[in-house]
């Protein structure tokens, strides 16, 4: 099992910061979602190319991997398209530089499913984009979110496109509480197209979703992670704690190693 955070949760956090804290917590990874003040992945200072090459034997050094770029490219938008496809090449082109598997793209603005959308567009951008990164060696993740959060909607789309390096981040958080999804029916319905997971907890109470510390929630989490584990799932287990965009939810320290200790006892 490895353990990774994303970056979401720490925004303000430097880079070695995230680096040091990753490293004393004992996980495998960093999911890169932002640093600091910087959004765009693709222009962290530390992966521009003058300083690439640093940054990798900085991460061999303290053993940590970072298995994905997520990036906020909104595939489904035709009003920014051509925007949108510039910065999910560049993300690619970064990826590629870094040595990073997997790039995050988004088809639906979600959480909440945002209403119906055009698959034969997205899938057509996505075949484009698919191209170029086969070609540099990384791979496109799309992400349970929003429409595409039916599991069954999303292997529908990503059949469409027909390109190997395109698979699925399953956010465990979406298809549970939004289409009632179990996790037995959305790990039977995507497979080994999950490549990557995100780890999330919630409730509702008074009509109002609220996030909570994983295990703090009602999500089936250990269901998720024994279903994954019973398909031989060899990916990261990724905690996305919201931070950056509700400062209510708990300091980052408290939730990475909350985390941390949660799933080394489940393991």
């Amino acid at each position: 099992m490895k353990l990774s955070f994303s970056t979401l949760g720490c925004p303000d956090w430097s880079f070695s910061d995230i680096v040091a804290t990753a490293r004393d917590l004992g996980y495998d990874g960093v999911e890169i979602h932002g640093v600091a003040n910087q959004l765009d992945g693709s222009k962290i200072s530390q992966f521009l190319p003058e300083n690439a090459e640093k940054t990798k034997a900085l991460l061999a050094q303290k053993k940590l991997e970072i298995p994905i770029l997520t990036s906020t490219c909104y595939i489904n938008d035709k009003n920014i398209a051509e925007e949108t496809m510039e910065k999910a090449g560049r993300y690619i082109d970064t990826a590629q530089r870094m040595g990073i598997k997997y790039v995050r793209v988004l088809c639906d603005y979600g959480p909440e499913q945002s209403g119906q959308l055009d698959d034969a567009y997205i899938a057509g951008q996505l075949k484009t984009l698919t191209a170029k990164a086969g070609g540099q060696g990384v791979g496109l993740l799309v992400e349970t979110n929003g429409y595409y959060a039916n599991s069954t909607r999303l292997v529908k789309l990503i059949d469409s496109v027909g390109a190997d390096n395109l698979g699925v981040l399953w956010d465990i958080h979406h298809p549970y509480r939004y289409f009632g999804e179990t996790p037995e029916f959305t790990v039977g319905t995507l497979g080994d197209l999950i490549r990557h997971v995100h780890m999330k907890d919630s409730i509702v109470e008074d009509g109002k979703l609220k996030y909570r510390l994983l295990s703090q929630g009602d999500l089936p989490i250990r269901d998720c992670v024994e279903k994954l584990e019973g398909i031989g799932y060899t990916g990261y287990y990724s905690l996305e704690w919201l931070k950056r965009w509700d400062l209510s939810l708990e300091e980052p320290g408290i939730a990475f190693a909350s985390y941390a200790s949660f799933m080394q006892d489940l393991l």
